[in-house]
Formats: C-alpha cells, structure tokens, sequence
C-alpha cells in the first residue's frame, strides 16, 4: 500500500508541474522536498496537490481522507516536507 501512495503522490506531482512548469519536479522522488526549507511549492501549488491526492485517494482506496486538517496543520514536523513524509501520513490516515 505505501508504494502506490507514493505513486500516487508522485503521479500528482507530475500532473501539477505540467502548470508549474518547475524543474525539480520534472522527476520526483520519495526524497523531494515539497513545502518549507528547501519546498519546490508554494502555498497555493499545495493546496491544488493536497485538492488532488485526497480526491485520487479517494478513487483508489474508497476512503474520504482530509490532508490539511488541525492535526496535519498542528505537527511538530510536517507532512507537507516530503514527498516520503506526505506517503507516510497519507498511510496512518488509511490506516485509522
């Protein structure tokens, strides 16, 4: 299950930098930074993917998840770093 997560992450990635037009997301990796330090997207490039993964989420695994939530938004280290850190947490909501 973790590796078609990150499929589908990296799948997304590549759909939206077909706008971005970004070079660091022409092949994304489970090690590419997404949003903070070093992020390749800005606020708005992440609310399109996070708009994007929930609804293939959704599509694939039959399960309404929310991405950008109060307990996403409040942790310590964010989901949003990663594209590793947003598979892992995409996981966790699957799995409650």
């Amino acid at each position: 299950m973790q590796l078609k997560i990150e499929n589908l992450v990296i799948e997304s990635l590549k759909e939206l930098n077909e706008e971005l037009e970004n070079e660091a997301l022409e092949s994304p990796t489970k090690e590419t930074k997404l949003y903070g330090i070093d992020g390749v997207l800005d606020s708005l490039a992440l609310v399109t993917l996070i708009t994007d993964l929930e609804e293939k989420i959704s599509d694939e695994f039959d399960k309404d998840i929310t991405l950008a939530d109060e307990k996403a938004m409040s942790q310590r280290n964010s989901p949003f770093r990663s594209v590793e850190s947003l598979t892992n947490y995409i996981s966790k909501l699957l799995e409650e």
